[in-house]
């Protein structure tokens, strides 16, 4: 009689734990074996599911962490804009992990040339943020793992966010979910993916606000 094997999460402890891997070189060839592969599944099928939305065709752009020369990145992940080259000018989406959790989000970070007007336009439609699910949470600064659930925050919250945003030059807006290593490791590749298609579904009416 086959033997029934247990079914494998899409994501392992071993992926979260790449971050706990001393070394620039050992934490780097660690991500490209381990994480960036499975970046790659999602980035082909978020792309799409994206693209067929009807607001321009979506391109996934997987972190290489270039730049980085002695500290080992902290966090990584694959975001999506309308953009073939670039993202992080443009209002983008991004899955990703960090040591503690896994997060689905759309930010806006500071090289968006456009973060005054979109502060106004989300204080204007601050109802949008408002009615997002229970367990979304928000952040000024997509370079820390922390961030508050956006109905406990309410609007006072919100808006200091949005100030902040508007007139802080390196402010930034992180919006989405985060799942801890507990749940993410439970979920098949299929659970997972449909996961993301919902937080984006989610999130969608707020980036059609944030592009105006």
């Amino acid at each position: 009689m086959e033997e029934l094997k247990l079914t494998q999460g899409f994501w392992t402890k071993e992926d979260f734990n790449v971050f706990s891997i001393d070394g620039l070189d050992n934490r780097m060839s660690a991500l490209q074996n381990r994480i960036q592969p499975k970046f790659g599944v999602i980035g082909e099928h978020i792309a799409t599911f994206l693209s067929s939305h009807g607001t321009g065709e979506f391109y996934p752009h997987i972190a290489k962490h270039a730049r980085r020369t002695v500290n080992p990145p902290k966090d990584s992940w694959v975001a999506f804009a309308p953009a073939k080259r670039g993202y992080k000018a443009l209002p983008h989406f991004q899955v990703g992990l960090w040591g503690t959790h896994l997060f689905i989000i759309l930010a806006v970070i500071y090289e968006n040339p456009d973060k005054k007007g979109i502060a106004e336009r989300l204080s204007k439609n601050s109802n949008v943020l408002l009615s997002l699910p229970e367990d979304f949470v928000i952040s000024g600064d997509h370079m820390k793992p922390e961030a508050e659930y956006i109905h406990e925050i309410g609007i006072e919250g919100i808006e200091s966010l949005l100030e902040r945003l508007k007139t802080v030059k390196k402010a930034e807006l992180v919006i989405g979910k985060h799942l801890s290593t507990d749940v993410a490791t439970t979920l098949s590749e299929t659970e997972f993916l449909v996961l993301v298609e919902k937080t984006i579904n989610d999130l969608y009416p707020l980036y059609d606000v944030i592009i105006g």
